[in-house]
């Protein structure tokens, strides 16, 4: 049975009615699956237990509701979709995608995934490799046709290849892109890895020895994007769709930039941290590997449960277990082929957060067990709302603690 819970004026809903101002906008709050009065008990008690986390890691004695720390945190509208025993349990949206037009998020409205493009992406990489069209320890100029990664002291050493990429391993520059408003033009990715116009950012170079030490780079994953493009001579959103988003049935992600007309009434619009819609409603990102994606937590819970049920050998997975675990097993010196890694035992978890300009999200799972979460506001202050709202939902489901300081 449909369950929202009762929220401020111009945030959330009372009793299905979200209020904006003067104007009342019926708010659905859809749940994926069927659902029982227990999960809308559930629900009930994750969205009043809200709170901090205190030095060590404990919770912080105060208590908020989700209404209260989305207003004080004026994140405008956040989704979520729980899932366990390999199974989305529920999935909401609460608040507004976009405060002008009074619309209400709904567990269909479409989100920036940001870096969680980045783990879709390595397995969409895992997939090829899987076909014999790449290789995982090649050195990425000798499959690279319209640009190359320029040599240097450090590419004399060793060289830029796949793995290394996707661990944050291949010692490359620029951490992130600003994205380009609506309207803007677009680079090509040679004119992005090169930093000349109309690219916003820095030229992609090796800065480092690869392999010596992690380093977070989005223009890691543009090379990765341009060499899967060079490789099987098509698209990357294209390829995107037929390598993880088809199969896994992400029935409502697109690595669409410019997002296609048919589907911006269905997206949110990205707020700043004063609250203030990002120009154009979202930027646009050409690096679609990085930054891409367009999804929904239910979306992108049906790929974490695919990597999961990879990585344990049950049927209906998305790699071969061979390769899910190698993805999943930490590099010396950094983390997973893809994914951030943490915890030990019944905690040992695969995770990704994301940052574009005016969406935050974070998407986690346990690696032996089809359980996790996945939280995407369309806020730059969405990260301690869903730290805190995660760590409320495993309270409420028993499961270990998840993002603590990770």
């Amino acid at each position: 049975m449909p369950w929202v819970t009762c929220f401020r004026a111009g945030l959330l809903a009372v009793v299905g009615v979200s209020i904006v101002g003067a104007a009342a906008v019926r708010l659905e709050a859809q749940r994926s699956t069927p659902g029982t009065g227990a999960d809308a008990e559930r629900i009930a008690r994750i969205e009043h237990d809200l709170r901090g986390v205190a030095a060590g890691g404990s919770d912080a004695p105060d208590r908020h509701t989700l209404a209260e720390r989305m207003d004080a945190l004026r994140v405008p509208g956040l989704s979520v979709a729980v899932f366990d025993g390999g199974r989305v349990l529920w999935a909401r949206g609460y608040g507004v995608r976009d405060r002008g037009l009074a619309a209400p998020v709904t567990d269909t409205t479409l989100f920036q995934a940001a870096s969680i493009s980045k783990p879709v992406t390595a397995v969409a990489m895992f997939r090829l490799i899987e076909q014999g069209r790449l290789q995982l320890d090649q050195d990425v100029n000798e499959r690279l046709r319209s640009w190359k990664v320029p040599e240097n002291a450090f590419t004399t050493i060793e060289k830029v290849t796949p793995r290394r990429i996707v661990s944050h391993m291949a010692g490359l520059t620029v951490h992130g892109f600003p994205g380009y408003a609506p309207g803007e033009p677009l680079p090509t990715l040679p004119q992005i890895l090169d930093g000349v116009a109309p690219a916003n950012s820095p030229a992609v170079r090796v800065e480092a020895k690869p392999g010596e030490r992690e380093s977070y780079s989005g223009g890691g994953f543009t090379i990765l994007q341009l060499l899967m493009e060079d490789v099987t001579r098509r698209s990357f959103a294209d390829l995107l769709d037929d390598l993880v988003l088809h199969p896994v049935k992400m029935t409502r992600s697109r690595f669409a930039q410019p997002l296609p007309r048919s589907l911006i009434d269905a997206a949110a619009t990205g707020y700043d941290r004063d609250g203030q819609p990002i120009a154009g409603r979202f930027h646009v990102y050409p690096e679609r590997a990085a930054a891409g994606l367009w999804t929904t937590p239910s979306d992108l819970a049906a790929f974490m449960l695919a990597v999961g049920r990879s990585y344990r050998g049950e049927p209906g997975g998305i790699l071969k277990q061979d390769t899910a675990r190698l993805m999943l097993t930490q590099v010396p010196g950094g983390g997973g082929l893809g994914f951030g890694l943490s915890g030990q035992g019944a905690a040992r978890r695969y995770r990704h957060s994301g940052g574009n300009a005016g969406f935050s999200c974070y998407a986690v799972a346990f690696v032996d067990a089809g359980r996790g979460v996945v939280l995407m506001t369309n806020s730059d202050n969405g990260t301690p709302l869903m730290q805190e709202l995660a760590r409320a939902i495993a309270r409420e489901y028993g499961w270990p603690y998840m993002w603590v300081r990770e």
